[in-house]
C-alpha cells in the first residue's frame, strides 16, 4: 500500500489531527497536511474538500478528515468522485468501512473520541483490506453511478 496520506481538519478537529499525524509519522507514512494549522475558528469545507480532492485525483492513497462531529467532513468529502468517506466512531466501524465499502477517506469526530480511541480506529482502518465478492460489486456500482454524474475529476 502507498504510504501517502492526506489529512485535514477544521478548528474543532485540530488537536486530534495533530495527534493522529504523530501516530502516522511514527509508522513511516508520508503525511500531506492540508490544514488547518491552529484552533482558530475556520470553516470545515475548505480542508475537507482539499483532502478529498487529493484522494479523488490520486495524489494520496487515503485521507483522514476530522471535525467536531464528523458530519460536516463526511458531507464535503463525499462530494468528490471516487471518494468513499466513512464516519467511524468505533473499531468495528473502521473495519467495516474498509472491508465492505473500500473507504478511502476516514472521518473522525473529535468530540466523540479520545485520542487513544481515534488512534486505535486509525490503526485498524489503515491495515484492513477490502473484501472481494459482493462487496467489490457494490463499490463498482457506486463508481458506475458516479460516472453518470461526473464527467471529469474536479
Amino acid at each position: 500500500m502507498d504510504k501517502k496520506i492526506v489529512i485535514g481538519s477544521d478548528h474543532g478537529g485540530y488537536r486530534l489531527k495533530e495527534q493522529v499525524k504523530k501516530y502516522l509519522e511514527k509508522g513511516k507514512y508520508k503525511i500531506d497536511d492540508v490544514g488547518t494549522d491552529s484552533e482558530s475558528s475556520c470553516d470545515y469545507p475548505v480542508p475537507g474538500f482539499d483532502a478529498a480532492r487529493k484522494v479523488s485525483r490520486k495524489k494520496a492513497s487515503r485521507g483522514i478528515v476530522i471535525c467536531k462531529t464528523g458530519i460536516g467532513m463526511s458531507i464535503i468529502a463525499n462530494k468528490l468522485p471516487g471518494v468513499r468517506a466513512g464516519l467511524c466512531n468505533s473499531i468495528a466501524d473502521a473495519a467495516s468501512s474498509r472491508q465492505h465499502n473500500d473507504a478511502n477517506v476516514l472521518v473522525l469526530a473529535a468530540t466523540k473520541l479520545s485520542s487513544k480511541k481515534a488512534i486505535d480506529i486509525v490503526k485498524i482502518w489503515m491495515k484492513t483490506k477490502s473484501l472481494k465478492g459482493r462487496h467489490s460489486k457494490r463499490v463498482r456500482q457506486i463508481t458506475k453511478l458516479e460516472k453518470k454524474v461526473f464527467k471529469k475529476n474536479i
